[in-house]
């Protein structure tokens, strides 16, 4: 008991600088406790000393009553089974000082066993909406338009879908619109970069284990698989799971079923595949290093995502959408892109896609002058490709213009000879045979 008292201040530190949220209250929604985070959500008032408890006891901007009766209503009257998702998961749209707010609100299930108190966790989801609400309607891209159109079609189903293209094309953000129009979307959306954990852990990560199973399992872990279940499970840059483990993940999702690390006993889930990869995984196929069973099973709607070189039309969209973010974030002065500047980013090819944009305009509006874009506010690589691509264009352009030039002297040397080709080369000062490579090479009759 000594070492839970202990414990707690530090909890509280710890729960202090989160991020996300963090509010407690009594069964009839009156708010006990709250994190800083909690407070900027939550309360209107910009005086840091006036905030407490009194400024949330009555939100009128969240209708915690009613989410409350969502959510715990039908724990309170039987305790939550093993198979009970722990957080039930909720997202609601409030006017928060002057700007809509989109919150993720998560209640924690478990608390109808634990008396009186109820749980909430807050998470401001504002900034992937609005970048959603731009790939999903904004965009002027016919192929992300038809792609788009897709998806409205497909993300109601619940067939796999996987979603192929390179890098830094925007599949997570094209992953979380699909969860959100399905109709799951009141569910867990699991995201799993399997780029990102060793070989090694991979498989508990994505089945759990349970405690003993390996040195260091010193408690049962019941993986991403279960942590979707009801919901999505997004399996990220999936080229990269290897061989022995597609098989024990075809199964899963085959029989909706896997054992956990250790243990021989099935467990059960309901799970919506939604994969990617920047490799070409039909290709891996063809050389071995994918099953071709798993592909088909998780590719029922394949997906390519076009990169940014193949969608300029969507870059302008993009710019003011980043530039918004980071103006909210430290910014407030309003930047604007000179149209030379903004030629130079139209032109650029973006290797390295929406990533690449986004941090190509935070470094343009740190660098801007007296709030304007200009072309030496941008990175370096964008003004080196864009110098060098002047350069070959200029050397184009004087390889044209002396071409135009030695036709029409070859022209009016003929006209003068009246087409006797012997005189004309005298005139222009070079043999008949010179006179007759150049006619053929300028394609003059």
């Amino acid at each position: 008991m000594q070492d839970l008292e202990n414990i707690l201040p530090l909890l509280e530190v710890l729960v202090s600088h989160m991020e996300d949220g963090v509010l407690i209250t009594d069964r009839s929604g009156r708010a006990l406790y709250q994190n800083p985070s909690a407070e900027l959500f939550l309360t209107d008032d910009t005086d840091s000393s006036r905030k407490s408890i009194e400024n949330i006891r009555n939100i009128s901007s969240i209708d915690l009553i009613s989410i409350m009766k969502e959510a715990f209503y039908e724990e309170t009257l039987s305790p939550p089974s093993k198979t009970t998702t722990i957080l039930k998961t909720f997202q609601r749209t409030v006017q928060h000082k002057n700007k809509v707010l989109h919150l993720d609100i998560q209640c924690c299930l478990s608390c109808a066993l634990n008396g009186q108190l109820r749980l909430f966790i807050l998470r401001d989801i504002s900034k992937e909406r609005r970048l959603a609400a731009i790939l999903d309607r904004a965009t002027n891209a016919p192929k992300m338009i038809e792609i788009l159109q897709r998806i409205d079609k497909v993300a109601p189903k619940r067939a796999a879908i996987l979603l192929q293209g390179e890098s830094g094309t925007g599949k997570t953000h094209i992953a979380r619109l699909i969860h959100r129009l399905s109709d799951r979307a009141d569910q867990p959306l699991i995201v799993i970069n399997c780029a990102a954990i060793p070989e090694t852990l991979l498989e508990s990560e994505l089945f759990g284990h349970v405690e003993g199973a390996y040195t260091g399992a010193i408690k049962n872990r019941k993986g991403r698989f279960l942590a979707a279940h009801g919901g999505t499970l997004f399996l990220d840059e999936l080229g990269e799971i290897p061989l022995p483990l597609q098989a024990k993940l075809l199964r899963a999702i085959q029989d909706k079923e896997f054992e956990p690390v250790g243990s021989d006993v099935p467990v059960k889930v309901d799970v919506r595949i939604i994969s990617s990869s920047n490799k070409n995984l039909r290709n891996m196929v063809d050389s071995g290093k994918f099953r071709a069973d798993l592909y088909y099973r998780l590719a029922v709607i394949p997906l390519h995502i076009p990169s940014i070189r193949e969608r300029p039309g969507d870059i302008p969209l993009l710019l003011k959408h980043f530039c918004d973010n980071i103006a909210t974030r430290s910014s407030p002065a309003r930047v604007e892109c000179d149209p030379q500047a903004m030629h130079m980013l139209m032109d650029y090819p973006w290797p390295g896609n929406v990533r690449e944009l986004e941090n190509a305009v935070e470094h343009a509006v740190i660098c801007a002058n007296n709030g304007i874009v200009r072309p030496e506010s941008l990175p370096n690589d964008i003004l080196n490709y864009c110098q060098h691509s002047e350069t070959i264009g200029n050397k184009i352009s004087r390889f044209r213009r002396e071409t135009e030039k030695q036709a029409g002297e070859i022209k009016e040397a003929l006209r003068t000879a009246r087409g006797n080709r012997t005189i004309a080369a005298k005139l222009l000062g070079i043999n008949r045979s010179t006179l007759w490579r150049r006619m053929r090479r300028l394609a003059i009759d």
